[in-house]
């Protein structure tokens, strides 16, 4: 797994959303920062506690010219069914064939209770203005990942 650093430019990715509209970096390069926040699978607990803090600092975000995309290998009709349940306010992307974690280098092998399996591991990254990763996030808690994001972008800004 060879994880993409600050300083890289991010992957130009395009992938279904929720409701099945392709969402695209592209469109935001130069007009927003971008979190694209990697997540195992959606409706899990850890997964739910994680996407409800990032729904919660909309405002925040907003105000820090920041829109939120979570990327998961789900299919889009669960991803539907997360985003109606917990009420998210931001985009779920569908990455079925798992190119995109890929390319930020976030697929790869994992253990868990003694089983090794190839999956997502749980990391964000903040894109800024010019399309360059300004932060890696790689170091916390599900439940606090929404703090610790708000404070790396107000630092940056």
């Amino acid at each position: 797994m060879n994880t993409l650093q600050a300083g890289d430019n991010a992957p130009r990715f395009s992938l279904p959303d929720q409701n099945n509209e392709i969402v695209a970096l592209a469109d935001y390069i130069n007009k927003k920062r971008v979190l694209v926040y990697f997540y195992p699978k959606a409706m899990t607990p850890g997964c739910t506690v994680q996407a409800q803090g990032l729904r919660d600092s909309e405002a925040q975000l907003e105000q820090l010219n920041t829109v939120v995309f979570g990327i998961s290998p789900d299919e889009v009709k669960r991803l539907d069914k997360f985003c109606l349940r917990d009420e998210l306010n931001f985009s779920l992307l569908s990455d079925v064939d798992h190119s995109v974690a890929d390319q930020f280098g976030v697929w790869g092998l994992k253990k868990f209770m003694g089983r090794e399996y190839d999956g997502i591991h749980r990391l964000s990254f903040l894109i800024g203005l010019d399309g360059k990763i300004e932060k890696v996030f790689n170091k916390f808690k599900t439940k606090n990942h929404h703090e610790v994001v708000l404070a790396a972008i107000e630092e940056l800004t």
